[in-house]
């Protein structure tokens, strides 16, 4: 991806009316056929280390400008090209410059085409090297590279932060430059996995990644654990339930702790479903931690929602209720083998009715009820069948891309809100006031509402 930058020039006086190649001006890269004179009269001020009125331009640097060169500046644009005067910039790139007049002075910016290996602003050489090796190792498909990659995003190190964001901004323009040799569709399937504990993710996903590898797809698995509220540790060991797929070249499995977050997954899920398709994995699996009625956060980062419930999870009410229920594309009834078919019948048949209460959030699909058995493997096939289904049915009627769009938004603000909140508590004007004010809460001195409306009122002041 090519980046443009400017080199400032300043032109002694407006009597100059025509510059080409050879004519004594330095800096500019490129022909120069013709230039206008600027339509602003007035005599030329000197730069510092140049000589007034000597009819050649200086580059200047400017120190405070880190990331940039000498001689080179941040790239201004307009869109009034006709106000600019310039003839012709060169036959393969037209650059917009504008015009700046002072008092007695007259600069202009010229751009010029850059490599696209231009350091990135704000990043040392060293940072700059390990988004390139990352980049370039995710995209030709190395493991480690997406593992480190991962880690970089996961990171709350504002340092490592800033630069995850720069990698990616790379990877997401790579993504879209595929998805357009792809005639604009998606490259890779996006499935959002969630259910209550017990009810056979880890085993599903073992026996449904294995088919999929078998049929030469390229699967992906994140599979989020939760975080102790007591230690803040995380055992992260859904990996050792998949043994036969961690040893699989095809099958990459990303365990991450929840870290806090609710609704599920992490904080970074939507970072790591981009790095793991930058990556090539065509189809990526996102298993959540063991949820309840309401922790569907998974939802709003995949192309599909399976529900996985465990046989007797209830009676025909459950199904109505509002929340995960209603989000789900297919609900998948788990452990239908050998003593428990009957049950798992019985609560097929309740969901199915259930179902039919809810409202429609497709116009071209009806989420479905299958009877899957993660152990024996009865139903994997059919169960994949309804998702290839599914996907090309959402694909074709354009709601697929409508709803990445949609989770774009919803993206960004997920994002807004913990950054506030981090910058609320760091803000100089709560940060020494957050401890006086939690004491008095636990004295009973203060209540909550109370102790929070002067923290906030504190914290509109001092904006």
């Amino acid at each position: 991806m090519a980046m443009e930058v400017c080199v400032l020039m300043e032109w002694p006086d407006a009597s100059l009316a025509a510059l080409t190649p050879g004519s004594g001006a330095r800096g500019v890269a490129g022909p120069l056929l013709a230039l206008k004179p600027p339509p602003f009269p007035g005599p030329a001020r000197p730069f510092p280390g140049g000589a007034a009125g000597s009819g050649s331009a200086r580059g200047r640097h400017f120190p405070g400008r880190s990331g940039a060169a000498p001689g080179v500046c941040k790239q201004k644009r307009t869109d009034n090209s006709d106000f600019l005067g310039v003839e012709s910039l060169g036959p393969a790139h037209h650059c917009q410059t504008k015009w700046i007049c002072s008092s007695n002075a007259l600069r202009r910016e010229l751009c010029q085409q850059a490599a696209p290996e231009q350091q990135v602003e704000g990043l040392s050489d060293q940072e700059q090297r390990l988004v390139d090796r990352l980049y370039h190792g995710l995209i030709q498909g190395h493991r480690a590279c997406l593992a480190e990659a991962i880690t970089l995003v996961e990171s709350t190190q504002s340092r490592k932060k800033k630069v995850a964001q720069v990698l990616l901004q790379k990877v997401l323009s790579y993504h879209r430059e595929q998805e357009k040799l792809n005639q604009g569709k998606p490259l890779a399937f996006r499935v959002g996995l969630s259910g209550p504990p017990g009810a056979g993710k880890s085993t599903f996903i073992e026996c449904f990644g294995k088919m999929l590898t078998e049929r030469k797809h390229k699967v992906s698995v994140l599979a989020v654990d939760p975080s102790s509220s007591t230690s803040g540790g995380s055992l992260l060991g859904d990996k050792t339930r998949m043994t036969e797929l961690s040893r699989d070249m095809n099958a990459y499995i990303r365990p991450s702790p929840t870290s806090g977050t609710l609704g599920g997954v992490t904080r970074t899920t939507n970072e790591a479903i981009l790095l793991c398709e930058g990556g090539g994995y065509n189809v990526v699996l996102v298993e959540t931690v063991g949820v309840g009625q309401s922790e569907f956060a998974v939802a709003d980062m995949v192309d599909m929602f399976i529900l996985l419930l465990p046989p007797a999870g209830g009676d025909e009410l459950q199904g109505i209720k509002r929340g995960i229920i209603e989000m789900a594309d297919l609900v998948a009834i788990n452990k239908a083998d050998g003593d428990l078919v009957v049950p798992a019948r019985r609560i097929q048949a309740e969901y199915v009715s259930a179902m039919k209460l809810l409202r429609k959030r497709s116009k071209v699909w009806r989420p479905k009820v299958m009877r899957i058995s993660a152990k024996t493997g009865e139903g994997i096939s059919d169960m994949w069948d309804k998702m290839t289904e599914f996907r090309e049915l959402m694909l074709t009627s354009g709601e697929l891309v409508a709803k990445r769009r949609k989770q774009q938004k919803v993206w960004m603000w997920n994002l807004i809100q913990e950054n506030m909140l981090e910058h609320f508590r760091s803000h100089l004007a709560v940060k020494d006031k957050i401890p006086l004010l939690e004491e008095k809460v636990l004295k009973g001195v203060l209540s909550p509402g109370l102790a929070a409306d002067l923290l906030l009122k504190a914290f509109k002041d001092g904006l």
